[in-house]
């Protein structure tokens, strides 16, 4: 899960994409989510600075630039990949004891 401001998250398979909300094709896409209902709001009244896009079709306003949520997402996956890489040292450690012992 990204923090994406004011203590709320979003879980990161969801997310198609971060974007900036001043285009005119994100504030045409931003109003027909708005009219089905589709906003998800957590700004707590500030300006709109990203909107993130959920595989659901809902979009996610946030406060906090999209390249610090980029940020935050790229250290989440690099601390996912270093658990996985770590786990998998530890399997093949783990192989070789036993391989040794036999």
């Amino acid at each position: 899960m990204v923090n994406v401001g004011f203590g709320n998250s979003v879980q990161i398979g969801r997310i198609i994409a971060v974007v900036n909300p001043g285009s005119s094709p994100i504030r045409k896409l931003k109003e027909e989510a708005r009219n089905e209902k589709k906003i998800i709001d957590v700004t707590e009244g500030r300006r709109t600075r990203a909107i993130i896009i959920l595989e659901t079709g809902q979009l996610v306003l946030s406060s906090v630039q999209p390249e610090t949520i980029g940020q935050r997402m790229a250290a989440l996956i690099d601390e996912h990949d270093n658990g996985i890489r770590d786990m998998l040292r530890q399997i093949t450690i783990d192989s070789d004891k036993n391989t040794s012992n036999e």
